[in-house]
Order: C-alpha cells, then structure tokens, then sequence
C-alpha cells in the first residue's frame, strides 16, 4: 500500500499515521501544519491543498494506491459562510479529487466528512438527507456533494467520524480532560444524555477495514465512524475513575442552568465563564448518529471503552498536562 493522507498532522490523522506506519506501508502526509507527534515528520510535505499545482505535484510523485482525505478547517465558525471561511473543505476537495484522477494509480480513497452535516434531533435516513445546523456542517453537505458528483475514478467512500477522543485530542487534553483530573467538571444529573463516541483506536479500525472490504460493499457508500450510541455518563465515570479514582460528581440540571445564566452575564463584562447557556444546553443535548449499518458491514471494532480510556490516560500522564510540561514533542 502506497497511502497518500491529507491533514494528518492533527488528532485522527496522527494515530491513523501511526497505525499505518506500523505496517510497514509507504506514507506520505499533505498538511501545512508540522505533524503533532515529532516522529511521524518523515512522512510529511507541507503542502495546501487549496494549491492545485502543489497537490497534483505530490500525487504524480508519490504515486499513490490509496487516498485517506482529511484536510479540513474544523472549527464552528457561525460568523462567516461556506464560500469565504471553509473553501479547504470545498475547493481542496476538489482539488484532491481531480489529483486523484490525474494520477491514474489510486485504487481506493476514503473522504472523510464529519457527523455534523445532521445537527442533533435528526438522524437522517438515507445518506444525501441533510441537516446541518453550523457553517461547518454546511461546508461538509457540500464536500460531499462534491464528492458525489466528482466522477472519481476510483472506489470511493465517504466517512463521518462521531465524536472522536483518545490520545493526541489536544483539546481534550487542554479542557474536559484537565477540568475532570483537577475534579471541576459536574455532570448533569437526570436522565441519561445519549451520544456517539468513538475510541480513535476503533476508528483507526474502521478506516482499515472500508480500505480491505470488497468493493461491493464500500464503493459510493456511507458510513459513520465511532462506537455504538450510549450514556455519555459512562464516559464521564470511565475517565474520572481513571483519573481521580472516583466517578463525576452529579448536579442537578437546575443549578447547573443557573450557573450557564450567570456565566452568560459574566461573558458580558469580557471574561470567560467555565459555563453558558449554551454549553449547557450542549451537556444536555442528545446526539445520534446511525452506526448500525457500519457495525453490521465490519464487525464490533477490537477496543473496548476501558481499553481505550487505559490507553489515552497513558499517553497524558507521558505527553504530560497543559502548565506541567508545555511544549512536550513525542518521538
């Protein structure tokens, strides 16, 4: 396997580059970001994808077998539009694509979108049912549009990765994982709030197997990435336990909306409020995705939660915490 990823020097792509390289396969990573994990810098050639020449350049040289494209603006920007903040996701799919055709030796590519193109409160019923509630999302209804109507001359998927966690979550590490060591995080009380999660481990997995399954069953298809839907309680539990040697601490819902209006009014005054209105109405919120149909085509992925949560807690106690050992860099 010759396998081309674009923007794996973030979170998903670094474990993806790891888990890859393992095998021996030949790699070779597009970002314009310098890779996470100082080690995997072998592999990497910064290069944007909203540069043509510069992408249909390292495809003729590289001469890859198999695509995994994950280059992305990310973030839920509701102050700009698809068109003028998230052209990476539109004009650089585009770009990949027709590097893709040029190159003529690409047998299979997987494109990954994200869940957000269906908000919460809708779980879509077939893959072209569409509801995204942020500009992010838009700009991932339109990748994959693109995708559809790219004619690529290969097999091609389409990936919606869940919430994705584990090591290399550099967010996570900063916010809920740091709140929840330093015992400051309260979770809801009531009933269960029920979500998709993914182990990156399990995700890495699926990804292996949508590149290995016959043709039939992945060509042109759909699927999202993650565990099944559960009680994010255990999650919470799960990590705290791990962390501090004790489940979260539950607050009833009342206080903790309490608490959201009053850090609405201190955001007022300029300062950052460890909670708002909104965030906790997002603690709250459930989120489904359809993961049936991604289980039923490869199978249960290998990690178990507790597996998982050993192996991202290892890797903060080596990389270490924000303020303790800032500016870490893994071999």
């Amino acid at each position: 396997m010759r396998l081309l990823l674009t923007g794996a020097s973030g979170f998903i792509g670094t474990n993806a580059v790891e888990d890859f390289s393992r095998d021996g396969a030949d790699l070779l990573n597009l970002d314009v970001c310098a890779p996470l994990c100082g080690g995997q810098k072998r592999f990497w050639r910064r290069v944007d994808v909203l540069d043509a020449p510069e992408v249909g350049g390292a495809f003729a040289e590289f001469r890859p077998t198999h695509v995994l494209h994950m280059a992305a603006r990310t973030d839920c920007d509701e102050n700009t539009t698809v068109d003028r903040g998230y052209q990476v996701n539109t004009a650089g799919t585009r770009n990949v694509i027709a590097a893709i055709n040029a190159a003529g030796g690409v047998r299979r590519a997987v494109m990954v979108s994200s869940q957000y193109v269906c908000g919460p409160g809708h779980v879509p019923q077939h893959d072209e049912d569409y509801a995204p509630h942020t500009v992010y999302g838009q700009s991932k209804v339109a990748m994959e549009r693109i995708v559809r109507a790219s004619g690529l001359a290969c097999v091609w998927t389409i990936a919606r990765p869940a919430n994705v966690w584990g090591p290399w979550h550099m967010r996570y590490r900063r916010e809920f994982w740091r709140v929840l060591r330093r015992g400051l995080y309260m979770h809801p009380g009531g009933g269960p709030v029920v979500r998709t999660y993914g182990y990156v481990g399990n995700v890495i997995w699926q990804l292996r197997r949508i590149f290995e399954a016959p043709r039939e069953q992945v060509d042109r298809q759909t699927f999202y990435l993650g565990d099944m839907p559960g009680d994010i309680r255990a999650w919470t539990d799960a990590f705290s336990r791990a962390l501090r040697g004790r489940p979260v601490r539950t607050v009833p819902r009342f206080v903790l909306r309490a608490l959201g209006l009053c850090g609405d009014g201190v955001r007022l005054l300029g300062i950052t409020p460890p909670l708002t209105s909104s965030r906790y109405r997002s603690m709250v919120q459930d989120y489904l995705t359809p993961m049936r149909k991604t289980f039923e085509v490869f199978g249960t992925p290998p990690f178990a939660l507790e597996d998982g949560v050993r192996r991202t807690v290892r890797w903060l106690n080596e990389y270490g915490w924000p303020g303790e050992a800032e500016g870490r860099e893994a071999s």
